[in-house]
């Protein structure tokens, strides 16, 4: 639900220390951007953007602070944002996309990969916006891959349970007339936005958008299965999504296995949080509940040793 009206991707330019890489996920290669500490990690984010969007939205150019890449590498975490299959390197090799089980598979696969060449610490955060929320979400709810990085938390942006949109909406590849509902208000992105965020944008593979009208009975499928603390956040203007008091009492009441189930409000942001002025807050809070959650798994851990005998 991220495209941006007419803009189409061009190559984009990167911040200092964040680089391209390519990750084998299965019968596909994925893009991604990776930046990393000086030392050795916290733990690993990997970033998963939204539909019509590539991995450069975790990246964004218009202004300094406003890359989580580069925030992220330099408070300890290796970082990564991912290419979802469709997107970037991978859409001469499924043009058509993939279905949301597919896509949780082929993520399986390029974590399996990152964790056997970079250093994750102390285990996989999502960070997922949007439509890679869908995916983080279909992926928490799989059974757990032994060749996989252990999954400690799921931070995710721009998506609900039930849309604010009549579903006719889901259907037009161009989304025309929806300016407002991706980007909310000129003020909440600096200048250069727009111009900057050609970079990242892409056509919604067909496959991909035809998943979307299934979402609601989808969420309430995976919700219930996912064990690791979950963050959801709205933005001030979020209209593509339903996230009124009783909304969001629905939805955080799916997440019956979860221990932690937070929702936070982003003043100040349209439904593209990661590319607005809010977009530091944003991550650092993102990032403080990654670090809230890996506190609580090392003090697990800590207790559990003591009362070895």
């Amino acid at each position: 639900m991220s495209t941006p009206g007419a803009l189409r991707a061009t190559p984009g330019a990167t911040s200092p220390g964040v680089r391209p890489i390519t990750v084998p996920a299965g019968s596909l290669t994925l893009s991604a951007l990776i930046a990393e500490p000086a030392g050795p990690p916290r733990a690993t984010v990997v970033a998963v953007p939204g539909g019509g969007t590539g991995a450069g939205y975790f990246d964004g150019q218009a202004h300094p602070d406003i890359s989580l890449l580069a925030l992220g590498a330099r408070l300890g975490y290796t970082m990564i944002s991912v290419d979802r299959p469709g997107y970037g390197l991978s859409a001469a090799q499924a043009p058509s996309g993939q279905t949301l089980a597919e896509q949780s598979a082929a993520l399986r696969h390029a974590l399996a990969h990152l964790a056997g060449r970079y250093r994750t610490g102390a285990g996989v955060f999502l960070l997922a916006h949007s439509f890679g929320g869908k995916l983080a979400l279909t992926y928490a709810a799989d059974e757990p891959d032994p060749a996989a990085p252990r999954l400690l938390g799921l931070d995710i942006s721009g998506l609900g349970r039930d849309y604010a949109v009549d579903p006719g909406v889901l259907d037009d590849p161009h989304q025309h007339g929806q300016w407002k509902r991706n980007w909310g208000a000129l003020r909440f992105y600096p200048p250069d936005t727009f111009t900057k965020a050609a970079a990242v944008v892409a056509p919604m593979p067909v496959r991909e958008r035809a998943e979307a009208r299934n979402w609601p009975l989808r969420f309430a499928a995976a919700a219930g299965r996912v064990r690791v603390p979950v963050r959801l956040t709205f933005a001030e203007r979020e209209l593509w999504w339903r996230h009124d008091e009783d909304a969001v009492a629905d939805l955080t009441s799916r997440f019956t296995e979860a221990p932690v189930v937070r929702v936070d409000r982003q003043p100040g942001a349209g439904h593209n949080i990661s590319l607005g002025w809010a977009a530091r807050s944003y991550h650092l809070k993102a990032l403080a509940f990654f670090e809230e959650c890996r506190t609580r798994l090392a003090e697990g851990r800590a207790t559990t040793e003591g009362r070895q005998p």
